[in-house]
């Protein structure tokens, strides 16, 4: 088993990037840009992570600087925009991100760079400084707030630092709220945006997915009561919409203009689609039969259930483990097969397409964790665990949720005469390959080694570069002009940066 695939080792090459200014797509002339039938003299963003500028893993001061919201409110300032504040972040003093309560880290991890000497992604060594006690109250222009989902706008107590260590307060809003128990809606109304951007909803699919279906999908219970879940569960449709429906309309109630974003299928960020399911290369025919020698007692037992009527044909073909020469299947368990563990067969099958293998099981998929049996490979003869890979049911769970909270995105939007900013099929189309103003073209394949300078997801596969939250900026400036007959000049997404590419670390 010495030939697993490892996905990530050596693919990286070293080479640096220059911090560049950003520079506009064309050029400046007093009178040219207009706000058109928008104000933009107060500027609010409400949302998540990918509101508040998070990337590589964190938020870090100058990840924050290149927020989609803070490159947006440098172009609306050509058209009447007025000063937009972000949360304080100056004593970020590594540039690194993360946080620490009382001088202890807590669970915030600082960003990830590439070690060139090591030619892969790892945590940078070095301390954060981000102290969560030093509060630096709002309200802020950016009340984008990493980790919130639909309801936590709603929750007053939310930006409470003794609600902390009770896992009922955010440390980011922590840090911002005006007040403890103020809510972040609150706090963005507080400011009488005349224009605003939301984008909310992410994480109450995404946390269920990269967990790899640990949490609890809501909509199967039919809870609505959100003070009840898990952070890893998947938000009840009716809960969703409530709130939401309550967000848009404290945005709106004074006038203001905006645009909504909808959610982005999970399969669009390389957090799910970069280790492939059939990453065990066999060369031989001897490592083959050893292999299926290995199963053939539970292969047996699996016909013998056939036999019995305790599975049907498809589910049988369906849990047999077979390998061959070429590229094969993981090995993963699966709670949704027929519960045959009367007989002593567990749930397992080998993987499929339909299944999504979550980025952090590269650090065990080939992994032997005991030196003295050889034969015991993870992914291989011990199959991995639910947590490395999103089952095609639970796929089917968190795009059934997406689906439904968009539609629900897009029934309020056309009832309040908002426009929509497509963002599901953007980052799509991000990961797929796209083709910016200037030829250039922009991917998430941050493994092939040879496109480092074009990549728009960072190195946590799911939070895009400041150059993908500089494309993120230019569709919003595409939706406005179009609704609202503004006129806005674009950023060039060559101008950002996307990680760091260390020698050593």
């Amino acid at each position: 088993m010495k030939k697993i695939l490892y996905i990530l080792t050596g693919l990286f090459v070293a080479s640096s990037f220059m911090a560049c200014e950003p520079e506009f797509s064309n050029p400046i002339g007093e009178g040219t840009y207009s706000s058109g039938t928008a104000d933009f003299s107060n500027y609010v963003a409400v949302g998540n992570s990918l509101t508040a500028g998070y990337t590589n893993g964190t938020l870090y001061k100058s990840s924050q600087e290149n927020s989609f919201p803070a490159i947006l409110a440098k172009q609306m300032a050509l058209a009447g925009g007025g000063n937009f504040t972000q949360p304080y972040l100056d004593d970020d003093t590594n540039n690194v991100g993360g946080m620490v309560m009382g001088g202890a880290t807590i669970i915030l991890p600082t960003k990830l760079i590439i070690n060139a000497a090591a030619g892969a992604p790892e945590r940078i060594n070095k301390m954060p400084t981000i102290e969560l006690t030093n509060l630096h109250p709002g309200p802020y222009n950016n009340m984008g707030v990493p980790g919130a989902k639909v309801f936590h706008l709603l929750s007053p107590g939310y930006g409470n630092i003794s609600n902390v260590l009770l896992g009922k307060a955010n440390p980011y809003f922590v840090r911002m709220a005006s007040e403890p128990d103020k809510t972040v809606i609150g706090d963005a109304v507080a400011q009488n945006p005349t224009f605003f951007t939301l984008w909310i909803g992410a994480n109450d699919v995404l946390s269920y997915a990269t967990s790899g279906g640990a949490g609890v999908d809501q909509n199967e219970t039919n809870n609505i009561d959100p003070t009840t879940y898990g952070p890893d569960d998947i938000t009840n449709v009716n809960v969703f919409g409530d709130a939401y429906s309550q967000i848009v309309n404290s945005l709106t109630a004074q006038g203001a203009k905006g645009v909504v974003a909808n959610i982005p299928d999970v399969a669009s960020l390389p957090y799910f689609t970069t280790i492939p399911y059939n990453p065990i290369p066999i060369a031989t025919s001897g490592e083959a039969d050893a292999l299926n020698a290995a199963y053939a007692n539970y292969n047996g037992g699996i016909q013998q259930a056939l036999a019995n009527g305790l599975i049907d044909q498809d589910e049988a073909d369906e849990r047999t483990i077979q390998f061959q020469i070429g590229a094969n299947a993981l090995v993963m368990e699966d709670e949704f097969l027929t519960d045959l563990s009367a007989l002593g067969l567990p749930s397992i099958r080998q993987a499929t397409a339909e299944d999504l293998v979550v980025l952090p099981a590269k650090s065990v998929i080939g992994i032997t964790p005991d030196p003295t049996h050889p034969e015991l490979v993870m992914g291989v003869t011990i199959p991995l665990i639910d947590m490395w890979i999103l089952s095609k049911y639970e796929v089917l769970q968190v795009r059934n949720a997406t689906e439904g909270f968009n539609q629900i995105i897009s029934n309020i939007a056309a009832d309040k005469g908002l426009p929509v900013a497509d963002m599901a099929t953007l980052m799509n189309d991000m990961k797929q390959g796209l083709v910016v103003e200037d030829g250039s073209i922009y991917t998430a394949d941050y493994f092939n080694g040879s496109n480092l300078d074009n990549l728009t997801f960072g190195l946590d596969g799911v939070h895009p570069t400041n150059r993908g939250y500089a494309i993120i900026a230019n569709k919003f400036i595409d939706v406005i002009e179009q609704a609202y007959n503004a006129d806005l000049p674009k950023v060039v997404p060559a101008q950002y940066a996307t990680f760091d590419i260390l020698p050593s670390n």
